[in-house]
């Protein structure tokens, strides 16, 4: 196959990532944002860097959002809520963290491909997207990419999505946006 053949099989893959996504979950989720006094997220490689993007764009809408192990990073606390992306969900920097952030008595959000994972049951809210998990042998959700790929993708998409929603309720446009946009390039 040719390089744009699979581009478009990877975007029909997203596309039937669509329809197994639970609105009530992301609205949920969304709720969390807004009802938190600060935002923290994490997790570990590809689906940190999603992570991170999404930690970007909310501060571009004005909420106080940061990226767990940056050295900005303010404490945790207890009106506060963390969203963790992992596939897995068993990660175990991030169960650590979840551990912590629950003791802490802050809410716990996880995007994950396994909402009965550790991090799944200690999240408060838990939000399940499709993927395969990085040893394609395991699960029955078939994808051509490798590893995580897929959940990683869905996972940006999703967050992308998440922003909308919150643009939306909010009456915000991108323009406004920009006033929060790094000037300093």
């Amino acid at each position: 196959m040719q390089a744009t053949q699979y581009f478009a099989e990877i975007l029909t893959e997203l596309s039937r990532s669509i329809s197994l996504i639970k609105d009530e979950e992301a609205e949920k989720l969304l709720n969390g944002i807004l009802e938190s006094k600060k935002v923290f997220v994490a997790g570990a490689g590809r689906s940190g860097l999603m992570a991170k993007s999404f930690a970007m764009r909310m501060m571009h809408m004005g909420i106080d959002s940061y990226v767990i192990g940056e050295t900005v990073t303010p404490t945790f606390e207890k009106d506060d809520v963390l969203i963790i992306g992992s596939g897995s969900g068993e990660t175990k920097s991030l169960v650590s963290m979840a551990e912590k952030a629950k003791s802490i008595g802050g809410k716990i959000a996880a995007v994950t491909i396994y909402p009965n994972s550790t991090i799944g049951q200690l999240a408060d809210f838990t939000i399940q997207l499709p993927g395969s998990p990085k040893d394609q042998s395991e699960g029955n959700y078939k994808t051509i990419q490798p590893m995580g790929s897929l959940f990683e993708q869905t996972l940006l998409l999703f967050f992308d999505a998440i922003i909308l929603r919150f643009m939306e309720k909010k009456g915000l446009d991108t323009n406004k946006m920009y006033g929060r946009h790094a000037n300093l390039e």
